[in-house]
């Protein structure tokens, strides 16, 4: 980073806030001085990469030895238990760094059971608070399906906050908005993108040939015009110019991996300078009904007549439940030992 600070890096953070996707401190220390990240958020596929790096094997371990005391390897539940732990415990390194909330995302499997996410995402809150992160200062990450939305609306009730992420459509943000979240995240780039990057595609313009461009001003613009407190974190960012093109379309937050932000980091200011005029992709759309009213069924129809929205979705929560049981497997290669 040059001596006055003034890279892309800067340019855009004086415009949105900035996040760090990423469970690894060295990502948020190395800003330490120059930027102090709002949020950390994670999710199954970053819990895995970290675990299963040998320079954070002790969390692997403190982690298992933590879920020791209170249940029996043999248990069925012991390496969920210890997968709820590596969440906590690696979400603990990168809180130091952070002004705001560590996110944690709830388990594929409870996606489509609204009890299922409401008491998952309770007893990781509790793991939280019992290891030093209270529970304002938590974000709990829900798929945005019918069922998990209602587990956001019941949340956020109780005062837990939650962010509706596997979002790919305005109605998924606007049921979002209904039921009080915090934040939505809509995906940038669909998730397979980061295990198959040949899928990923480069635009002449991203912020309007991209075609999440549209959706993500949409939700931007939709939600200005209902007075949603929601706020627009969008995620799945490959590229410095797709940050530069979310800021340009109104985003409140973007949240950035490692990676990325070293490439902002290693910009000079003016790059792609011209894209960071604001772009008018998407216009706000027409809001009629309750999409939580009887068991979300407005949004449970949108999502049947959004193909493409509907196979993202899908396809997120196949590829974290893939992460998880890797995860998984992990832990009990470590238990065999």
């Amino acid at each position: 980073m040059s001596a006055s600070g003034e890279t892309l890096f800067s340019v855009v953070a004086s415009r949105v806030t900035i996040d760090v996707d990423s469970m690894d401190p060295n990502d948020a220390a190395s800003f330490s001085g120059v930027y102090q990240f709002q949020d950390m958020t994670s999710n199954q596929a970053i819990v895995y990469n970290n675990a299963s790096r040998a320079d954070r094997h002790k969390v692997l371990l403190k982690a298992i030895e933590l879920a020791q005391a209170e249940r029996s390897p043999s248990d069925p539940e012991f390496v969920k238990d210890v997968t709820d732990l590596l969440n906590v415990l690696l979400a603990k390194e990168v809180y130091p760094y952070l002004k705001g909330r560590v996110h944690v995302q709830v388990a594929p499997a409870t996606a489509y059971s609204t009890d299922g996410t409401v008491q998952h995402a309770k007893k990781l809150v509790s793991l939280f608070e019992k290891h030093g992160i209270p529970k304002d200062r938590v974000c709990v990450k829900i798929p945005a399906t019918p069922e998990s939305i209602l587990a956001c609306q019941q949340l956020e009730r109780e005062g837990i906050r939650t962010l509706a992420t596997c979002l790919f459509s305005v109605e998924q943000a606007v049921a979002a908005s209904q039921a009080g979240c915090l934040y939505v995240a809509p995906y940038f780039n669909e998730l397979r993108v980061h295990f198959e990057p040949s899928l990923w595609k480069d635009y002449a313009n991203t912020s309007v040939e991209h075609p999440m461009a549209p959706v993500i001003g949409s939700i931007v613009q939709t939600f200005k015009a209902i007075g949603s407190k929601t706020l627009v974190m969008p995620a799945s960012i490959v590229t410095a110019e797709e940050v530069v093109a979310l800021t340009s379309l109104g985003s409140d937050h973007l949240t950035l991996s490692g990676g990325v932000l070293n490439q902002l980091k290693q910009s000079p200011k003016e790059t792609h300078l011209q894209t960071l005029q604001s772009t008018k992709a998407g216009q706000a759309t027409p809001v009629q009904g309750d999409f939580l009213a009887d068991g979300g069924k407005l949004l449970t129809e949108a999502l049947k007549k959004d193909v493409e929205a509907s196979r993202k979705l899908k396809d997120a929560l196949e590829l974290f439940a893939m992460m998880e049981e890797k995860t998984f497997e992990l832990i009990k290669r470590e238990i065999a030992k």
